[in-house]
């Protein structure tokens, strides 16, 4: 008895405190369920039925008649339209009553007790209850049980709308610290310095030094902003608050800046602590922005924050953390030191950053032998953290797909290839012809990217559809370009226009087709940019020409501007015209010397449809490809439905992987 007892206590010393808003719910509904039942008595006392006898039963009309003229029924009561009464043996009924002149007397003649009821008349007052103020009553209680709940849900403000959302992170929700973040050790050192102020301030402030009020973290998509800010808050030991820029805009006025007040309340009460704000530009966009009123609400809620930032009243002990890629479209006001003191530049990995990401991700997946995690992170320049990361997931998941144990290097360069030219299509049908002309568009890419100096090595060529592209042309540079020179521009001008030149040649001027809207593309743009944008034309100088061409801002201006006269314009298209014409010349002057090469390398994409770099100069100079197995000739049936050739992707930006599509 006494262990029973012991148990109980132990267990009541062990009972977590019940949630208060579980209580407020279930409160709510007992308030709300008495409501109904108050309603349901109240129907059931004014319905003019509510004091019979639940035991009658309903008998026909003739058979009460017979009952009549058989001595067999003691008492009847008649009402407007229903008889209801006993029968001999005391059991209750009830019947119908038609308009009959002679049941009086029939009754009279039998002896019978009867009575009659009054027409039901129903008051003015049971009307007024039952259909109009009960219910007014039910909608009026129910109505301020939602606005009273909302309230205590959300805070003040319009039904709890004011109340901000930041979300308080705990110890036990995925903690990452700074062993996690690799490849951008300068970005991480800026931020250690924040973490070490909060934990030991006497070391700074006693040389004068104070803790940075903001940090803005500004890079790509992709490089960490947000895993930096998930370290700081497992390093800091303090509150840790998470907002999206975003979570500020509603639909109602002032809300957004209810949320700014209420959030800093909330960083007051918990001080020293963190804000970080993620995707900032959707709330911190340039004031002035648009034409009309239609964003006065996201200024109201910018000023607000502008004020809590660093305004009359200082906030000490917050820190303010923001993340965005776009930093042209933030307020100027915003960026100022005393708000944001620190811009933290987070930029893409170089390849020792690479590698050092690729070891962090690999921690948990079983690598085989030969994996090289170097020469993954030589062959994947320009790739984001991110990329990286689902670089590594991709080849587990093939790994897994295949039946394997270990990831092996042929996972990791097939996880790669899809991720950067996308996946294989090989349901995709074409014809013989198709094949071949794809063959001689790709082999043109190649054999141009391999002849002219200036051009990134050659690195995979393939006839296989990836993506939107029926084949793909794949250089690589050696290394990380941070910047490329007027050769190697010329080089990538002459590469655009290797594959429709390679099919002119064998196919003739009739071979034109949509295959090469990429090319063009690609090599129009790159033309205007160094016209325009790098000075690389005699003709016009070291000027820029390119003011106001990107996309319309309104914080700055209302439309695009022409600041240049007609006739720099027309010496503009002339000199795109001279560096796109001699791209094409070079190209073509490539190809009609190596014309051999050309046959030969696209005979052997034919066969085997996929080649590195290595493999497609063995088959340019003759000779046999062993490393590869030779897939089965099959016949490929005319598609039905393909009326054009889908485009290559798009140009992925200088210095990064610019695969050459079909």
């Amino acid at each position: 008895m006494k262990g029973l007892i012991y148990y109980m206590a132990m267990n009541d010393n062990n009972k977590t405190p019940q949630d208060p808003q579980a209580n407020n719910w279930m409160k709510t509904l007992l308030i709300g369920g008495g409501i109904i039942a108050a309603m349901t008595l109240a129907v059931t006392f004014f319905d003019g039925n509510g004091g019979r006898d639940h035991n009658t039963t309903s008998v026909a009309y003739s058979e009460f008649l017979n009952r009549v003229d058989n001595n067999g029924v003691k008492d009847v009561t008649i009402g407007h339209d229903e008889l209801s009464g006993h029968f001999t043996d005391n059991s209750a009924f009830k019947t119908v009553a038609p308009s009959d002149p002679l049941l009086v007397q029939r009754l009279q003649s039998k002896n019978v007790t009867f009575r009659a009821l009054p027409e039901d008349t129903v008051s003015f007052w049971q009307i007024l209850l039952s259909q109009f103020l009960l219910p007014f009553i039910l909608f009026v209680g129910l109505g301020f049980l939602f606005v009273r709940q909302m309230q205590k849900n959300g805070g003040g403000g319009a039904m709890g709308f004011g109340k901000s959302r930041a979300r308080l992170l705990t110890e036990k929700q995925g903690r990452v610290t700074f062993k996690d973040i690799a490849g951008i050790e300068e970005a991480r050192e800026e931020l250690e310095e924040i973490v070490d102020f909060l934990k030991d301030p006497t070391r700074f402030s006693r040389l004068g030094g104070k803790i940075p009020k903001g940090a803005l973290l500004v890079g790509p998509p992709g490089t960490g902003k947000t895993l930096l800010a998930r370290a700081i808050a497992g390093e800091a030991g303090v509150p840790f608050f998470s907002i999206s820029g975003s979570d500020f805009v509603e639909m109602f006025v002032g809300v957004g800046a209810s949320r700014v007040r209420d959030m800093f309340e909330q960083a007051k009460k918990n001080a020293p602590c963190i804000i970080f704000i993620d995707e900032i530009d959707a709330v911190g966009r340039h004031r002035g922005a648009g034409l009309g009123n239609g964003n006065d609400e996201r200024e109201q809620t910018l000023n607000q924050l502008l004020v809590e930032m660093d305004g009359f009243e200082a906030n000490e002990g917050i820190i303010i953390l923001a993340a965005t890629n776009r930093p042209d479209v933030l307020d100027p006001a915003l960026l100022r030191p005393g708000r944001f003191d620190r811009q933290v530049i987070v930029p893409r990995p170089d390849i020792e950053g690479r590698l050092k990401i690729l070891q962090v991700h690999m921690k948990k997946t079983p690598l085989a032998p030969d994996v090289d995690v170097r020469t993954i992170a030589r062959g994947t320049p320009g790739f984001s953290g991110a990329d990286l990361a689902n670089i590594v997931n991709e080849a587990a998941l093939l790994a897994a797909r295949k039946g394997k144990r270990l990831v092996a290097m042929s996972e990791f360069e097939e996880a790669k290839d899809k991720v950067m030219m996308g996946a294989e299509r090989r349901s995709v049908i074409m014809t013989e012809e198709e094949k071949r002309s794809t063959a001689y568009h790709e082999a043109g890419h190649a054999l141009v990217s391999l002849h002219i100096p200036g051009c990134d090595p050659l690195h995979k060529v393939t006839v296989i559809p990836r993506g939107r592209a029926l084949g793909v042309t794949w250089n690589l540079p050696e290394r990380d370009q941070l910047s490329i020179n007027i050769k190697q521009m010329k080089a990538r001008l002459a590469l655009c226009f290797g594959g429709r030149i390679a099919e002119q040649l064998v196919y003739g001027e009739d071979s034109l087709n949509t295959g090469a809207s990429n090319d063009i593309q690609q090599a129009t743009d790159m033309a205007r940019a160094m016209v325009t944008e790098y000075g690389m034309s005699p003709k016009l100088g070291w000027l820029r020409y390119r003011e106001n061409q990107d996309e319309v801002f309104l914080g700055h201006s209302v439309s695009r501007s022409q600041n240049i006269s007609e006739d720099t314009a027309k010496i503009i298209d002339q000199e795109v015209r001279v560096l796109v014409e001699e791209g094409e010349s070079r190209a073509r002057q490539v190809l009609t010397e190596h014309i051999d090469e050309l046959h030969r390398l696209a005979n052997a994409l034919i066969e085997y449809e996929t080649l590195s770099g290595e493999e497609a100069k063995r088959a340019i100079a003759g000779e046999k490809i062993t490393t590869i197995e030779v897939k089965p000739q099959v016949t490929i049936p005319l598609s039905g439905g393909a009326s054009g050739v889908p485009k290559s992707p798009p140009f992925n930006g200088w210095g990064n992987a610019a695969p050459q599509g079909a």
